[in-house]
C-alpha cells in the first residue's frame, strides 16, 4: 500500500474525521486537501465528501461510506 492517496474533505466534517481516522490506522500514506480551497473540487465534490482518490490524475475514487476492509481491498484493484 504504497500509494500516495487524497482524502477529499473539509475542516469540521466529522466524517471526514473518520476517514482520517481508518487511513492512520491503515498506515497509509495520504494527501488532506480541504475542498473550499478549490472551487473545481467543491463542485464536484460538495455533497460527497469524504473522498478517497487514487490520485488527482485518476478516476479512481472511494466514496464513504468506508471502512478499514474496503479501503485495502479498493487498494489492491
Amino acid at each position: 500500500m504504497q500509494n500516495q492517496l487524497i482524502l477529499l474533505g473539509t475542516q469540521g466534517c466529522h466524517l471526514c474525521e473518520q476517514a482520517e481516522h481508518i487511513l492512520q490506522t491503515l498506515d497509509v500514506s495520504y494527501q488532506y486537501l480541504d475542498i473550499m480551497d478549490n472551487e473545481k473540487l467543491l463542485a464536484l465534490y460538495e455533497i460527497h465528501i469524504p473522498v478517497l482518490l487514487e490520485s488527482m490524475a485518476s478516476k479512481k475514487e472511494l466514496y464513504w461510506p468506508f471502512d478499514a476492509d474496503m479501503v485495502s481491498a479498493w487498494l489492491t484493484q
